[in-house]
């Protein structure tokens, strides 16, 4: 019986009888905040060795121990696709961070423009963001978090067999497709989604772009959106028509 309500990532291996040691934050949260004492049911993920039912050995005010009961789930992993998008106000990117982690992003990058109107970027809050998501959403696998980069150094190094697909604001309103889904092809192989600045790209980063052989252009709909609405209007549309919805 699967009796556990709370999931939790941890930064350790995961396997049958395997002892996990809790963090002070982690402690804090389980045995104060929830509640749980000797015997509770905890789920654990560390994004390589699917989910497990472990049950609490010992519950302190700074410290515990979980012990790894059975496995509940295995890995399962993303699609190959990458968010690519420039930092906006806090809430908001961390609202694109959310819910790429959902949606099945592999990795998530964000990129300095020339337009980029945002903050300094906290990238470990980004991670701790998810981190939490992939608690919430039941996932098994943890995308990356890079460091911010520079779009056109990130662009000139570009994998060849890496599409990119823009999602240019130029095109509202626009009929666009998506490339058919090989045949017989277990993936979408390589992909990033790129989602630009709330004031677009400029016309040196636009010229980038369209001189690059991996690029597919396409619409979001008749309307404008906002950065973190494309976002997710975004990887919907790639997972409908070329990932692991389809």
């Amino acid at each position: 019986m699967n009796d556990a309500k709370i999931r939790l990532f941890v930064d350790h291996p995961l396997g049958a009888g395997q002892v996990v040691a809790l963090n002070e934050g982690q402690a804090n949260y389980l045995f104060a905040v929830m509640r749980l004492g000797v015997g509770s049911a905890v789920l654990l993920f560390d994004g390589i060795s699917g989910e497990w039912r472990a049950e609490v050995a010992e519950a302190g005010k700074r410290k515990g121990l979980l012990v790894c009961v059975a496995q509940t789930k295995p890995l399962q992993m993303p699609p190959d696709l990458w968010l690519l998008f420039a930092p906006i106000k806090k809430a908001r990117t961390d609202f694109i961070v959310e819910k790429a982690t959902e949606l099945g992003a592999a990795r998530i990058m964000p990129v300095q423009t020339r337009f980029t109107n945002a903050d300094r970027i906290r990238v470990d809050k980004l991670r701790a963001h998810a981190v939490e998501a992939a608690e919430q959403c039941g996932g098994t696998f943890l995308p990356v978090v890079d460091d911010v980069v520079l779009l056109a150094k990130l662009l000139a190094g570009w994998p060849a067999d890496r599409r990119i697909l823009w999602c240019n604001e130029d095109l509202a309103g626009v009929v666009t497709a998506l490339p058919a889904r090989d045949a017989g092809a277990g993936n979408a192989g390589p992909w990033a989604i790129l989602i630009g600045p709330e004031g677009g790209f400029s016309e040196p980063e636009q010229a980038q772009l369209a001189a690059m052989p991996q690029v597919v252009q396409a619409s979001l709909g008749p309307r404008i959106l906002r950065a973190d609405t494309a976002a997710v209007a975004a990887l919907a549309l790639w997972q409908a028509h070329l990932g692991d919805w389809a």
